[in-house]
């Protein structure tokens, strides 16, 4: 198997810059999108697991680009980053989903505060998604 590209620039001769990269982008997206919100920084909200972007959808979608351009889609390597970036989406819709059905029917019947918004609409992740796919052939070809 022979990698899309002889030689390569510094983040992809170190690949697991790219999906920290994207972490640090999207803890900036949600920060700027809060501190619009509520006026005042947040770091917590930042770094929470819900709201948009989506961090962890970042982080797998940008790791699992950055391995289809080093290695190409037919490597071992992209086989697993794009299994494990399914099941993270996967995740981040769906099963995320039923826990904010539970959390709202638990607040409903026990007049509660349990944490509801948990999860991503599709085409949320999948906007996302393209932007990190953006950012890390960008970084590729920088």
């Amino acid at each position: 198997m022979t990698p899309l590209l002889e030689h390569y620039n510094f983040f992809y001769s170190h690949l697991l810059i790219i999906p920290i990269i994207a972490f640090l982008i999207a803890v900036f997206i949600k920060w700027f999108i809060s501190k619009l919100k509520n006026d005042k920084f947040e770091l917590a909200k930042a770094l929470a697991s819900w709201g948009m972007p989506s961090v962890h959808s970042a982080l797998v979608s940008s790791t699992t680009i950055a391995i289809a351009l080093k290695y190409w889609v037919t490597s071992d390597f992209f086989t697993f980053a794009i299994v494990l970036t399914v099941i993270v989406m996967y995740d981040a819709i769906n099963v995320r989903y039923e826990a904010w059905l539970h959390a709202a029917a638990i607040n409903e019947s026990l007049w509660k505060k349990f944490k509801e918004s948990l999860w991503h609409l599709p085409s949320e992740a999948f906007a996302w998604a393209m932007l990190w796919i953006l950012v890390a052939t960008i970084l590729f070809f920088v």
